[in-house]
């Protein structure tokens, strides 16, 4: 992207007092950037994570990214606040702000002065007990010991 430049914010989430809380860099705009660039992006970012939001698709969804200095990661919750924060309160797009992202759909709602975000629902499933947990927990195969 030559002689362009990506709009981008830095929030800190989780508070309302400047240079506290969770901070999170949010860039918008990127739909044309590599996969490198937003790499090297998040490694400048120098933050736990860094967004990159594309342009609404149908229905007003937008594709959400998330990187942090060394690898991209399917789900953060911190940073998809700061990124809807910055469509609501910067950009001025109506909420519900929806998003496609590794984790599934994303809805971010506003409810007074607050977003709440609807995570994606992994229901639990048995699984078979990791060989050695019992004995490092000090429990036998009919309870505790």
């Amino acid at each position: 992207m030559t002689g362009q430049g990506i709009p981008f914010y830095t929030v800190d989430a989780f508070t309302d007092t400047p240079f506290s809380g969770n901070p999170a860099a949010v860039c918008l705009e990127i739909d044309a950037l590599p996969d490198r660039a937003m790499a090297n992006i998040a490694r400048e970012m120098n933050l736990s994570e860094t967004a990159f939001v594309y342009r609404a698709g149908d229905g007003g969804a937008r594709r959400l990214r998330w990187f942090t200095p060394a690898v991209e990661v399917p789900l953060c919750g911190h940073v998809t606040l700061a990124s809807a924060h910055v469509l609501l309160r910067e950009v001025g797009v109506p909420g519900p702000v929806r998003f496609h992202s590794l984790s599934g759909p994303l809805a971010v709602h506003v409810e007074g002065d607050r977003l709440r975000l609807d995570f994606p629902a992994n229901p639990a499933v048995e699984a078979p007990m990791p060989a050695g947990l019992a004995e490092a927990l000090g429990v036998g195969a009919g309870g505790a010991t």
